[in-house]
């Protein structure tokens, strides 16, 4: 028995099935998952460019016969679509499961959606897990019915079984044996002639997936009171069981396709029904479309966000427990770039030209906080060169401030290459600011292409941005150190100046992936109380409340230099003291 989170409980699932292959690209809540699949024994793992990417090689790997592992966020499903559709007509070689990483509440996230929908739109089987118990147990029976029915199956889980860290009785590996291809173009094929007749076969293998889900123990009834019952999956039958102790409930472990008869079964052994979901009406609608007359709580439970027990209990007529109020005159603490950030005088430049910057998906994102408050979009991985050009296109023919693009180094390798192929090819202008910080720092510092380090260290090679960005048709390209301010004001503003389409990559480590610290720096007494340095935004940084004069906090401050060099009168210095 072990304490294991639901993502390394998925991971381990995966393994014990005989897994032999995992590919994944990084998105809280689902990182941790393919990293620690990645440590396992006699398995071969990799960070992808992309998730449409990542599941067309496990398509390949499936269809060679190896069982495969395919994690992501359900943004990256949106990314995963296009494969993942086809997939279910195609079916698999060996199984092939996918993990969907749901959050509701948008901890980690720009939207909130429900991969229960891409389940029913690609009918692909999918399953909900309420704990690591079941995480492992789940992905364990999910590689199973996926060879069973010849389909791929979901593994879906939301940020609370992901991260929650429960007991695990764990189990040995399955000897599985790779299975042996023979060429079927009517199995693989997908153009019209053959997809016709794959079309009919998955409504087939989808009929049966139902009929096993009738009496699967992956549903199942928990009597209790007959006055209430309860319907629910995943992490919510948690909370419901802690909130209603006395209701019935039928949980779902088999999310898509739902049983018609267990849910009339359940339906009718009970007075009144009710769903308890969060952040989607998909199973009250699923539900109510088997036929079965649902109940509304007296209380409203959010269409939005995380549940609790404690809003469920009172949803069903409880009264709010007692708390403590927050007391009042406590700072808010928003979320800020690191001290010694390389991005941040980039943004600080930005803001400083009032110019237009389209954001994408990282921790650079940040830029949009006050006080840089650079950011004027932000919308999904590679949107902001995309929008850029846009931009450009909906002010043509009007005076406007300098339009630029941001985007980190892994998202450019994500989805930022065809976006800027896009503006190239349609001669487009204006500025792209490619932030090579050499890693994915947002989702905890897993390697890419441009920085060549692989998810098991082997081999490889780091991509040559400048020569790629070249190579896309672009003439106006530089390299600049972002920690450099006036080489960062130069490059930003002839970059803005010029006529055609320029790139710049600032390329610098992120700070927390080298650790350096350099001695600490110091506001002398002569400051001018101006406040230029508080504009850059570094939580190291602080400003007297009535006098207005800096200080830094020397445990905070990485010695980046980035202070001094934005203060105009020179009155911030480095102490030439040490961290230690």
């Amino acid at each position: 028995m072990e304490l294991i989170s639901g993502n390394e409980a998925i991971a381990r699932g995966a393994w014990e099935a005989g897994a032999a292959i995992g590919v994944a690209y990084p998105g809280t809540p689902s990182t941790e998952t393919m990293e620690a699949f990645s440590k396992l024994p006699d398995v071969y793992a990799e960070w992808c460019p992309n998730e449409k990417v990542a599941v067309e090689v496990g398509l390949g790997a499936s269809a060679a016969g190896r069982r495969v592992l395919s994690t992501m966020k359900h943004v990256g499903v949106n990314v995963a679509a296009d494969p993942l559709f086809t997939a279910a007509y195609t079916g698999v070689g060996g199984g092939m499961v996918v993990l969907a990483a749901d959050d509701p509440g948008m901890h980690s996230s720009q939207n909130e959606q429900d991969s229960h929908y891409y389940a029913a739109a690609a009918h692909i089987p999918m399953l909900d897990p309420a704990d690591s118990a079941e995480a492992l147990a789940f992905t364990r029976e999910a590689f199973e019915l996926s060879e069973r029915f010849d389909v791929p199956v979901f593994i879906r889980s939301t940020v609370r079984v992901s991260h929650t860290k429960c007991p695990v009785e764990l189990g040995e590996r399955a000897s599985v044996d790779r299975k042996p291809y023979e060429k079927d173009q009517s199995k693989w094929v997908m153009m019209p002639l053959y997809a016709k007749g794959r079309r009919l076969s998955l409504d087939e293998r989808i009929e049966r997936v139902r009929a096993f889900a009738e009496s699967s123990p992956l549903n199942r009834i928990e009597e209790g009171s007959s006055g209430i019952g309860v319907i629910c999956l995943g992490a919510t039958y948690q909370h419901v069981r802690e909130a209603l102790p006395e209701a019935s409930i039928l949980k779902l472990g088999i999310s898509w396709p739902l049983p018609p008869k267990l849910l009339e079964t359940f339906a009718n052994s009970v007075e009144k029904v009710y769903v308890v979901e969060e952040a989607s009406t998909y199973l009250s609608d699923q539900v109510k479309a088997a036929g079965i007359a649902l109940e509304a709580p007296v209380g409203e439970i959010p269409p939005y966000g995380e549940l609790t027990p404690g809003v469920i209990a009172q949803a069903f007529g409880a009264e709010a427990a007692s708390c403590h109020e927050v007391p009042d005159g406590i700072p808010p603490r928003p979320p800020a770039l690191c001290p010694g950030c390389p991005h941040r005088l980039v943004f600080r430049e930005l803001a400083r030209m009032k110019a237009i910057v389209t954001g994408d998906i990282g921790c650079y994102t940040l830029g949009a906080m006050a006080p840089l408050s650079a950011i004027d979009t932000c919308v999904d991985m590679g949107a902001s060169i995309s929008m850029a050009h846009g931009f450009e296109l909906g002010l043509e023919g009007v005076d406007h401030k300098p339009v630029v693009a941001v985007i980190g180094d892994s998202t450019f390798a994500h989805s930022g290459i065809t976006s800027l192929l896009n503006t190239v090819y349609n001669c487009g202008v204006g500025t792209v600011c490619i932030l090579d910080n050499r890693t994915t720092a947002m989702t905890g510092h897993q390697g890419n292409p441009v920085n060549g380090i692989t998810l098991q260290h082997r081999p490889s090679r780091e991509l040559d941005l400048p020569a790629l960005v070249r190579a896309l048709g672009v003439d106006d390209v530089r390299t600049v150190d972002p920690m450099d301010m006036k080489e960062t004001r130069r490059a930003l503003k002839e970059a803005v100046a010029s006529d055609c389409l320029s790139v710049i990559v600032f390329q610098s480590p992120c700070v927390l992936l080298t650790k350096d610290r350099a001695a600490a720096y110091e506001v002398r007494s002569d400051c001018r109380a101006c406040g230029t340095c508080s504009l850059l935004g570094c939580p190291a940084i602080s400003c007297d409340p009535e006098t207005k004069t800096a200080s830094i906090d020397a445990s905070l401050c990485v010695g980046c230099s980035q202070c001094a060099q934005a203060c105009p009168y020179g009155c911030i210095e480095q102490t030439g003291g040490s961290h230690e």
